[in-house]
């Protein structure tokens, strides 16, 4: 397997996360009554990872003979999130952990996005950029939506109980 620069160890990360974040959505949106508002939100973040793991595989598509490498690193990445997420929210798991995890799991992804756009300073690379520039505001939409829609589960919580 090719030696990964850290940037494309990174790209790695950020692709493999985005492939993990459509299974945590779907996690949270199952813990969801059907009709609760919040269902449309994980959809459309849902699909919003499906877009950023697609534009992560492109870009590792154009790495010369690192594309699988690098995509076999963003499945480990995507494997281990998904752990977590299973580790995290067992059987008894209710919408509010979902909301919870989801937290944690979208401040990952800004993060990663921030840092490959860090590491990209240097590097500076077209491709790289487009996708920090595009994907980082729709994570940290995520994050702010994830906060507040946990905030409203959790005030809907009897704390005594």
């Amino acid at each position: 397997m090719a030696d990964l620069t850290t940037l494309e160890e990174k790209l790695a990360e950020v692709t493999g996360l985005a492939g993990a974040a459509q299974e945590t959505t779907k996690k949270a949106e199952s813990l969801l009554e059907d009709d609760h508002p919040l269902v449309a939100t994980l959809q459309q973040m849902r699909q919003e990872a499906e877009e950023t793991e697609r534009r992560g595989t492109d870009l590792a598509s154009q790495r010369d003979g690192k594309k699988t490498a690098i995509l076999e690193k963003a499945q480990e990445t995507k494997t281990e999130a998904t752990e977590m997420m299973h580790t995290y929210l067992g059987e008894d798991s209710d919408e509010l952990d979902g909301f919870e995890f989801l937290i944690m799991s979208e401040a990952g992804e800004v993060g990663h996005l921030a840092i490959l756009g860090k590491l990209n300073e240097t590097a500076g690379e077209g491709g790289i950029q487009e996708l920090v520039e595009w994907g980082l505001p729709i994570q940290e939409r995520h994050l702010k939506t994830v906060r507040e829609g946990s905030l409203e589960l959790a005030a809907d919580e009897d704390p005594a109980s």
